[in-house]
């Protein structure tokens, strides 16, 4: 049987430990911030998150803003992409819900 480009090629755009869970405060809980992230994800690296979001920004699923600022202040966002999955994560919000009693 012949591997499924469009769902190798989805695995491999958000497939990181941590991105739906990136997305999904990006997306819903309007959360736009390096730090904010970091405090509501909990337990990833600094280091790791700077990686996955550069993926993310690298894939089209986010906008980095950096503002040229001193302190930093860097603000990321969803790019059209990026809105055309959010009813994939609410799809898998409400599934995890129901089926996992989440």
């Amino acid at each position: 049987m012949e591997r499924c480009k469009s769902v190798s090629t989805i695995q491999r755009m958000i497939g990181g430990k941590w991105k739906i869970e990136i997305l999904f405060y990006v997306a819903l809980k309007d959360i736009r911030h390096f730090g904010q992230l970091r405090r509501c994800i909990g337990n990833i690296s600094e280091s790791t998150l700077s990686k996955q979001l550069k993926e993310l920004v690298d894939d089209g699923f986010l906008e980095r803003i950096d503002y040229g600022e001193v302190p930093p202040r860097v603000e990321y966002t969803l790019t059209a992409q990026g809105e055309s999955f959010v009813p994939i994560l609410l799809a898998m919000k409400q599934w995890g819900e129901e089926e996992l009693g989440l």
